[in-house]
């Protein structure tokens, strides 16, 4: 049997056994016949293997991919374009931290600007799945090197919210794709409030250039930015012009600073160079949060 190198998705449905998922292949549209865009699936970490099935509606976890996930429209011709080195890949897996303070904040993170996938780009802390790890403890471990925050199992209660289908270059009219994840994203809630879980928190310079604790009013205004959807309307109403955040400086020291909100509600460009602003599937998995929040009767 060849060794396991990674951790790569494979994919089963009508109880066939599960094969790994081809670099160029959409792995929500595997799942439907349809364009739809989510679809329900079963979820598993087995020998390796992160292993997606199809399930009855209601038994199982969103999976969903951007409305121009390019791997819905790239055409067989263009996927043969792709090098085999990248075709080869196979599809990773990631995990990502929604971590909730016991005052319902999120926080989020800004890559750094020299990182060569979605530099500038707002996200929850996160990365790959390394051999022989759990989710959780993959996810913890993330968060403790990007931020310098250690949490035990035991110091938090985690939920898995939701699968995101992540591709880079995220639109075919900015190139071809170079990259091709699924990151799970995992709830963490703890007892600590945002103020508390802060003053632990010393970013790693090479990945983190910025850091920001949001709550619900302000998330509903970030995902009210729908990418790809140039029309819809962002609410920011009754929202402050600026948000304070948290610069990483040089030295990889913290200093607070302000910028305008509407950075956050940026949109995905379609061509050229990308903008800071919180990507695609954060914003998918801060709806799912809003949804958690407003079924557990929290207001927001």
């Amino acid at each position: 049997m060849e060794k396991v190198k990674k951790i790569l998705v494979h994919l089963s449905k009508n109880n066939v056994a599960p094969q790994c998922a081809r670099f160029v292949q959409s792995v929500t549209g595997y799942f439907t016949e349809t364009p739809d865009d989510e679809v329900e699936v079963k979820c598993s970490l087995e020998n390796n293997r992160f292993i997606l099935c199809d399930c009855e509606k209601g038994r199982g976890i969103p999976l969903k991919r951007a409305s121009f996930c390019p791997f819905k429209y790239l055409s067989v011709a263009e996927a043969a374009e792709i090098p085999l080195d990248v075709q080869n890949r196979g599809v990773d897996v990631g995990v990502a931290i929604l971590l909730q303070s016991a005052n319902q904040k999120v926080l989020l993170t800004r890559r750094a600007s020299n990182l060569r996938i979605f530099p500038n780009v707002w996200v929850p802390p996160g990365g790959h799945v390394e051999l022989d790890e759990r989710l959780l403890d993959a996810g913890l471990r993330e968060l403790r090197e990007e931020t310098g925050l250690r949490l035990d199992p035991g110091d938090v209660s985690a939920q898995l919210l939701g699968l995101w289908e992540s591709v880079f270059p995220p639109m075919l009219t900015r190139g071809m794709p170079q990259r091709h994840h699924v990151v799970t994203y995992m709830l963490l809630n703890t007892s600590l409030t945002h103020q508390q879980l802060q003053a632990s928190i010393h970013p790693e310079l090479a990945e983190v250039s910025g850091c920001l604790w949001v709550d619900a009013s302000l998330v509903k205004a970030i995902v009210s930015a729908v990418d790809g959807e140039e029309d819809s309307e962002t609410q920011l109403e009754g929202l402050p012009p600026t948000i304070s955040v948290l610069e990483v400086s040089a030295e990889g020291g913290l200093r607070e600073s302000v910028m305008p909100f509407s950075v956050l509600c940026n949109r995905a460009p379609t061509n050229g160079e990308d903008v800071e602003r919180v990507s695609t599937g954060t914003k998918y998995a801060l709806e799912l949060w809003l949804k958690n929040l407003e079924s557990q009767g929290t207001r927001c």
